[in-house]
């Protein structure tokens, strides 16, 4: 797992940013909790400058309201994705990027295709058996509870890059 050339962060909602539990309004909206130290290292990365995207499954417009307030581009927020490789592989072509320049973050079946072609693929401690065989690092945090901290913290700090500039924070955020 070379963590140093990592240069953009893509994942799921469900079960990785959240912890798979979903509400349901009486207007039929799925409302999810994030766990907030997430957010930080989401917008860490963000501040930095790697490309962040979301690849879910998830339809609920809350979910690109969630990702802009630590700062994702809406346009890297892939909704209702069906076949995720596809949403990657535009991910990857919009930033000239390639698969083994990512760390892409996943926890079921429908993720295993993304985690294995990414330069590293994580699995929450709490994912599918499919989804940690598929997995270069699986976390000791579980979905939802500070398995994106974990993985992004980490890659952050292998690259020297994990340094908080509250000037630079306060200015984006």
């Amino acid at each position: 797992m070379n963590l140093l050339g990592i240069k953009a962060f893509a994942f799921d909602i469900d079960g990785v940013a959240t912890d798979g539990g979903v509400f349901c309004n009486s207007d039929g909206d799925l409302l999810r909790t994030y766990d907030a130290k997430d957010g930080f290292a989401i917008r860490m990365a963000v501040l930095n400058g790697y490309p962040v995207a979301v690849i879910t499954g998830g339809s609920s417009e809350s979910i690109r309201k969630r990702m802009a307030t630590s700062g994702v581009n809406p346009d890297d927020v892939f909704l209702h994705c069906r076949n995720k490789i596809e949403q990657f592989t535009q991910f990857c072509e919009r930033y000239n990027l390639k698969p083994q320049d990512i760390m892409y973050f996943g926890d079921d079946i429908p993720d295993v295709e993304c985690i294995m072609a990414a330069g590293c693929g994580v699995a929450p401690a709490d994912a599918a058996a499919e989804a940690i065989e598929a997995a270069d690092w699986v976390t000791e945090h579980k979905g939802g509870k500070g398995c994106l901290r974990e993985a992004i913290e980490g890659t952050l700090r292998a690259q020297r890059k994990w340094v908080f500039d509250a000037v630079a924070y306060k200015k984006k955020f």
